[in-house]
Formats: structure tokens, sequence, C-alpha cells
């Protein structure tokens, strides 16, 4: 894609992926790809904010020439190590043998293991201000969001932040970058889902960080993430989004996820979600958790207030499928949730103890008692499945 203009020298460099079929090689992308974002300030001095993923490497430099011509390139900021954001760096030095990189202390080393490139460092402290030819930057650490040396920048002259995988989501654009040329409405779901999956893990952190960069907010005009759009007409959007999502605000709706090996467990799914609805319960949101990725399932989790876990026992523990479930789930944890488990078995129990286990590691809330199901649901199975889906129904907000 070409480079795009954004404003007072400020551009646009970065490419689409559409090649790529799992981000981080767990999150499927492949049907709507993503951006990897990157900028230039062609300015007295020229920076660049993050590079590209490395094997689109040729087009990016392509991109910088295609503004800068025969100038040099100046500066790197290296907001986030990641190397879908950083393993272009070698192109860059290979061209431009004397750009300065910026970074934080925890920045350098990872730019030795990764690159083996240990010159030309410019290490900031947080909120220094560095003027690079009559632009004046101020950057921001923020760190575990989602790696140590996370930071931002802000470009203090336009009011335009520059913040990683902050303010991110998944779902490459088309045909233009900005919030106001686009269906902002389509990239909701792509940015839950993009938190759930990459930030949950460290939503405290996240938290932290908004709320450390609370001070800034009147000065910020426009936001420029690494991944997903560049707000410029709404950036309070995102923003206020961003912090929903890292207060773990919920909407009210249920999610059933539940994983099934010959369709009892999908039977007793069937029935809450029946009750559910008897109940009043508008939004219901259906999964197999073998069928489905769990980055679409984690998305609604995070989303929605209600949450139903069901699957059978598998060799004395779980089916695997929802082991996997569980475990992102444990690292995210469940905030302001409120929880049904079911379970069903043949001959032994297991999945109703690695539920427990969760429930215990996790502390959510369950209004109701665990159903286990033997075989088929039957009159009484029903009537239990029933009974927790009425008590989880009457707890939401």
């Amino acid at each position: 894609m070409e480079t795009t203009f954004i404003k007072d020298g400020i551009y646009w460099i970065g490419v689409h992926d559409y090649t790529t079929y799992l981000f981080e090689g767990c999150w499927p992308i492949k049907h709507e790809g993503v951006n990897y974002n990157a900028y230039l300030i062609n300015d007295e001095k020229v920076i660049l904010i993050d590079t590209v993923k490395e094997f689109m490497a040729e087009e990016y430099i392509e991109n910088i020439k295609s503004i800068i011509g025969d100038k040099k390139v100046d500066y790197l900021v290296v907001n986030h190590m990641e190397p879908d954001h950083s393993s272009s760096m070698a192109a860059v030095v290979n061209e431009w043998p004397d750009v300065k990189i910026i970074g934080n202390q925890k920045t350098f080393p990872m730019i030795q293991n990764f690159y083996d490139i240990s010159k030309n460092f410019l290490c900031i402290e947080n909120g220094e201000k560095l003027d690079l030819g009559g632009r004046e930057l101020q950057f921001f650490l923020t760190p575990m969001v989602h790696w140590p040396e996370s930071m931002v920048t802000l470009d203090v002259q336009t009011g335009t932040l520059f913040s990683m995988d902050i303010f991110g989501s998944y779902k490459a654009t088309v045909g233009s970058i900005f919030d106001d040329e686009n269906e902002v409405e389509t990239f909701l779901e792509p940015t839950y889902r993009y938190y759930a999956t990459i930030v949950g893990k460290v939503t405290e952190m996240a938290k932290k960080s908004l709320n450390d960069l609370a001070p800034l907010v009147p000065a910020i005009k426009m936001i420029c993430p690494s991944h997903g759009l560049v707000w410029r007409k709404d950036p309070g959007y995102i923003l206020n989004l961003y912090i929903k999502l890292a207060n773990a605000e919920v909407d009210e709706g249920v999610v059933i996820a539940y994983g099934t090996m010959y369709g009892n467990t999908r039977a007793s799914a069937e029935i809450i979600a029946d009750e559910l609805r008897k109940c009043g319960v508008r939004t219901i949101k259906f999964f197999d958790v073998s069928k489905t990725n769990i980055s679409y399932i984690l998305a609604d989790i995070w989303r929605y207030q209600g949450v139903f876990l069901g699957a059978p026992s598998y060799y004395g523990r779980i089916l695997p499928t929802m082991e996997n479930l569980l475990y992102k789930l444990e690292g995210n944890k469940l905030r302001n949730h409120v929880c049904g488990f079911f379970t069903d078995f043949s001959w032994s129990g297991g999945a109703n103890r690695e539920f427990d286990k969760f429930i215990k590691a996790t502390g959510c809330y369950c209004p109701g008692e665990m159903v286990n199901v033997k075989g088929a649901p039957n009159k009484e199975d029903e009537e239990a499945l029933r009974a927790m889906a009425r008590s989880v129904a009457q707890k939401l907000k």
C-alpha cells in the first residue's frame, strides 16, 4: 500500500499483512489481516517511529525513500521490541548506518540479543523530552504493556500520540487508515479480540499506564497505534474503549462455551440457553470450544457479564480444548463476571475437579451449584441446569 500523509510532516509508512495466518503463532488473522503501522516524521531531521515485520522490510524501506528521497534517516524510535514492530531494524541500519536508535534501558539488551546491533543508542527516561531538529518528542514508559521495554511517544507540536500496541486492534484497514474514513463499528470486535488475547493478561498494568497517561489527554489530538486505525477525528472513542477494557467493564449478555464429544454436553448447553431466553437475556453467545479458536471466545467473555463453561470428563481430567481455554482465562482472570459450570461424564468424573481448581484460582463468582450430568441429561439434570441458568440471569446487571 502507498504511504499516507497524516499531518504536519507525519506520514504512515506501514504495511498490511494478509499472509500470516496466526498472529503470535496463536490467533487467526488471515481472513481479516492486520496492519503493522509505522510512521515517519519528515522535518529538519528524519525520524522513524517503529518498523514492520521483517518479511515486508523491502516494502517498508521503499516507503521511506518515496518520501525522503536522498535524505538520510536520523533517528529510529523503538516503542516496542516485539518483532512485528522491530524486525526491520537491521534493514534500516544497513541502509542508514549512522541512524540513532532511541529507546529506554530495557530496549537495548533486546536489540543486541535479537539483531546483534550495539551502537548509536540514545537512552531516554520516563517523561523525557528531546528536541530533534525543531521537532520535540516526549517519551513515556509503559512497562509490561505488554513487554518490559514498551513505551509511547508524543509529538508535542501536533499532539500526536504514537501509542505502540496500546489502542491497537486486529483487522487490516482497507483503502484508508483513518477512523473517519472507515466504519469504526467493524473494528469493535477485532479490538475486543486483540485486547483479550494480547493485553488481557497484563490488564492491571494497562490500567496503570492509562492512569499515568491521563494528564496527557487534553494534549492528545490524534492517536497512531501500531495496529488498526489511525484515530484523527475521534481519538476519544478508542481511548474510552480501552479504559472500559482495562477496567473490565462488562455489558449485559452471556457467553456459553462448551466442549462435547458425542453431543451430551451440547444438550446441556442448549438447555441453559433456552432458560436464559425465558429469563429475558437478549444477548447469548454460543461456542463449541473444539470448533472455535479461543480468541473469539475470550473476546466475548471479556465483553459480556455472564459466563457458562461446560465440558465432559476426559481420562480423569477435562476435554483438552476446554483445558486450553481455562489456561488462558486463568491468566486473564474473570473480573465482574457471573459464572456457571456444567460437566458430563460416563463412569467417573474429572472435569468437575478441573473446574473447581479454576474457580479457586480465579475467585470467579458462581451463584449456583455446578451441574454434573451422567450421560444424557435427564429431567432432574434439566431442572438443575435451568436452576443454574436462572441463578446467573438474576445476577446480571
